[in-house]
């Protein structure tokens, strides 16, 4: 059920009488825009759920990956607990399920703690970075076991005729030692474009490796070696990249690279790049290559979706990261986990909308999904207050938004520069800086695509929009001025 709402406007429209208070969502050409209605809202913090499971909902979710069988949507993550120094952990990879996106219900365990041969090469305490695909009739789980800071790691395979079990190990498909360039977790089965199967992995060390996986079996070809997709400098950036997720884009006829650069609990953030192949090499937006550990700054390689954030006056999320993406239809969905600003022990689920831009980059919803869709907008619906939030590729600490205003004669005004505004059908806005003092640099065009959307920090319906400038950056931003019901 979707709500029809008002905009409270601080500004007289030239289409609006003098005085009015409000203004419908919509206007000749078109329809009434429809917001999500007030979705469930699960408590920060909650220390009362510390040991009840079915009470965590999107808590205690680390290293999602997402799954869709039927009408269902699964998210497989890693072993986690706030508390866990006081209360044992149970290993054996963590289960929700959704109907909706939105309410998340705890499932189970996929597995009865911490396979045998998983457990004797690694020592590993849980399990970490699941991922599921199915081929045929089976579902196959593959999971991860490792210790912090080695690569003495495996990649486990456990397979199933249902999503939910039960799981049958079938042992090891990546090991990796001390000496190897290779890091043998964070798994992601992929369909390449004719629909053959292959494992991307790796986490700092030597990188990402992409391999080839027999369709009989789920595991490492025989004689196949993995390609090296993405690395990063040891010596400056501790080679931090991990968490790689392949998705294929049939309109585009690219495959798209999602890893997550950093330190997990810190500056993690996730970046893009894409290719014609598979196998690489992925560029990202200024064609740089993923895999070149030699251009300066490494933090300027590859396209960042997401990093800390907050907009003003709200609680912000640290270190989001680690994604899976869902492909739904002809929609796309980041899937990811983040900290609370206040607490970073505490990670919970986040899954946001991708939109693409006009030249096939995805960019990522400043919001939290909660039932929105993209509809055709009027542009006498975009004057008033924002906060604009830019993501720049070198900033690693938490990027706080500013307030500018979009005027109804087309100009823009803030506090760290001016500029005018023009909107094309159905939902872009392009905001035009003549000036702009901030740490983005020169004046710019950005270009962004607006869409309703809920505030989740300050609980009402809110427009939002996202996109990216001519130089690659990614930039937010949040309609401020109240919207009500009818």
């Amino acid at each position: 059920m979707k709500k029809r709402v008002l905009l409270t406007l601080g500004f007289a429209l030239a289409a609006v009488a003098v005085g009015a208070s409000f203004l419908q969502f919509g206007s000749s050409n078109t329809a009434p825009l429809e917001f999500p209605k007030r979705p469930v809202q699960y408590p920060m913090y909650d220390t009362g759920s510390t040991n009840t499971e079915s009470g965590w909902h999107t808590m205690n979710t680390h290293d999602p990956s997402i799954y869709k069988d039927g009408d269902t949507y699964y998210v497989f993550s890693t072993d986690i607990k706030v508390g866990a120094n006081k209360d044992p952990l149970r290993p054996g990879i963590m289960v929700r399920r959704s109907k909706d996106l939105i309410t998340w219900d705890w499932v189970g365990y996929a597995l009865d703690g911490i396979p045998k041969e998983a457990a004797s090469w690694t020592r590993a305490t849980n399990l970490w970075a699941p991922d599921v695909f199915k081929m045929g009739d089976t579902y196959y789980l593959y999971y991860a076991a490792s210790t912090f800071g080695s690569n003495q790691s495996m990649i486990g395979l456990a397979t199933s005729t249902s999503i939910i079990g039960p799981w049958t190990d079938q042992g090891a498909v990546v090991k990796t030692a001390k000496g190897d360039k290779a890091n043998a977790i964070d798994p992601n089965p992929v369909f390449d474009a004719e629909g053959k199967p292959w494992l991307a992995y790796g986490s700092f060390f030597g990188g990402i490796y992409l391999v080839k996986l027999d369709e009989h079996t789920g595991k490492v070809m025989q004689g196949e070696q993995p390609t090296l997709l993405a690395r990063r400098d040891s010596r400056t950036v501790a080679g931090a990249v991990e968490a790689p997720y392949i998705i294929y884009q049939p309109d585009q006829k690219k495959y798209y690279l999602f890893v997550s650069y950093d330190s997990l609990s810190s500056d993690y953030s996730v970046r893009v790049g894409r290719s014609s192949s598979i196998t690489g090499p992925y560029e990202d937006f200024n064609g740089h290559q993923l895999s070149d550990t030699g251009f300066s700054p490494q933090t300027n390689v590859g396209n960042k979706l997401i990093g800390s954030y907050a907009f003003s006056g709200e609680e912000g999320w640290i270190a989001p990261g680690h994604n899976s993406i869902l492909k739904d239809g002809d929609r796309t969905f980041l899937v990811h986990h983040a900290r609370g600003e206040k607490d970073k022990n505490w990670s919970y689920l986040h899954i946001r909308e991708l939109l693409w831009t006009r030249d096939g980059w995805p960019v990522a919803s400043p919001e939290r999904y909660a039932g929105e869709k993209i509809q055709s907008l009027s542009p006498k619906l975009l004057a008033g207050h924002w906060d604009r939030l830019p993501i720049p590729m070198a900033w690693t600490g938490i990027e706080r938004s500013e307030p500018i205003t979009l005027q109804p004669n087309g100009k823009i005004e803030s506090a760290h520069g001016t500029g005018k505004w023009t909107f094309q059908e159905p939902n872009e806005l392009t905001l035009q800086w003549t000036v702009l003092d901030t740490n983005e640099g020169v004046p710019t065009t950005e270009k962004v695509l607006v869409s309703p959307a809920w505030d989740w920090e300050n609980a009402k319906p809110t427009l939002v929009f996202t996109g990216m400038n001519e130089k690659g950056i990614n930039i937010w931003g949040k309609y401020t001025d109240s919207i009500k019901g009818e």
